[in-house]
């Protein structure tokens, strides 16, 4: 009757675990958690898995190349303090890839590769150390239903990579620093309370947004900042023709130049793509803000039309979601 009462109870410890909402691990370099490494930890969660998990990360330098797989979905990574729990790598365009022998390109530079749908990350640094030798991602995100918030995206080109067309995007309250089109990408992204700095006299954004889409990057009570020195700075050019990138209610400093947006000349590929992007600005602040000097094929959005740039509108599409 005992062995089979401790059968039972063990059997329903099982079940509950199964049917749990959520599954927490713990990565920690000195081993004190259940993995020293983070691609250890999103390697024993389960593809496609019904439950959530949730991935807490101590404190220290973790010197990896971390990739979320399109199999796993439904992750929340927690640093346990933004400045000192950080992910960093050094890969860059151009570089021997030790494994094939083969170059690698601006896709697969990345330090971290988020390819599952609905992954949370929260408290903790993504940073590709490599500067000036080229294109560097820091962070390339491709899922959908993207949240980031509280953390910081260090590099320098190409810092964070916004890719695929069908991705929807939220960083709150996040730090992105950058040489040359440090926020680029084809996905939809809404920056709220974010601060963007500018390490070098170039360009802030790179959209690459499809015809089909309405809304490409919103930034949203945001501040852009610069580097000691640095004065010439373009709020955007645009990667794809139909590039769209709007800045709502956010503070400019004097590094921004008047004309604010370039067309990018000289892509023989996308010729005059000045003429299909759609550049836009309202409630701009700062010395940064000159809505009266800014090229004549931007937009100034009146108050009806700041009305379409909710959240909930922003990331309507053939499903709702609100971050």
């Amino acid at each position: 009757m005992k062995k089979r009462f401790l059968f039972l109870s063990f059997l329903c410890v099982i079940l509950n675990f199964a049917q749990s909402p959520y599954i927490t691990i713990t990565v920690a370099k000195d081993g004190s958690g259940d993995f020293t490494t983070i691609q250890s930890a999103i390697n024993s969660i389960r593809d496609l898995g019904p439950a959530e998990a949730l991935i807490k990360i101590k404190s220290g330098i973790y010197n990896e190349k971390v990739v979320i797989p399109s199999s796993k979905h439904r992750i929340t990574i927690e640093g346990e303090n933004k400045d000192n729990t950080i992910i960093t790598n050094d890969d860059f365009s151009g570089k021997p890839n030790p494994l094939t022998n083969e170059k690698l390109n601006t896709f697969n530079s990345y330090t971290f590769l988020v390819a599952g749908d609905n992954i949370k990350i929260s408290n903790l640094t993504i940073k590709n150390s490599s500067c000036n030798q080229g294109q560097a991602v820091a962070l390339h995100v491709e899922g959908d239903r993207f949240v980031m918030k509280n953390s910081k995206i260090l590099g320098c080109q190409d810092t964070l990579y916004t890719a695929t067309d069908h991705s929807r995007q939220y960083y709150e309250n996040c730090y992105i620093e950058g040489t040359t089109d440090f926020i680029f990408g084809q996905a939809t992204v809404v920056f709220k309370n974010c601060e963007v700095k500018s390490l070098a006299n170039s360009y802030i954004t790179a959209a690459a947004t499809s015809r089909d889409n309405p809304y490409g990057f919103v930034f949203i009570d945001c501040h852009l900042t610069a580097k000691e020195g640095v004065s010439k700075v373009y709020l955007g050019r645009p990667w794809r023709p139909f590039a769209k990138t709007v800045f709502i209610n956010t503070t400019m400093e004097s590094h921004i130049l008047p004309k604010g947006w370039n067309p990018w000349k000289g892509d023989k590929m996308f010729p005059d793509k000045e003429k299909t992007t759609f550049y836009a600005e309202f409630g701009s602040k700062g010395n940064g803000s000159n809505p009266d000097k800014r090229v004549e094929w931007s937009h100034q959005l009146s108050k009806k039309e700041l009305k379409n740039y909710t959240i909930k509108k922003i990331f309507q599409k053939a499903n709702n979601w609100i971050p």
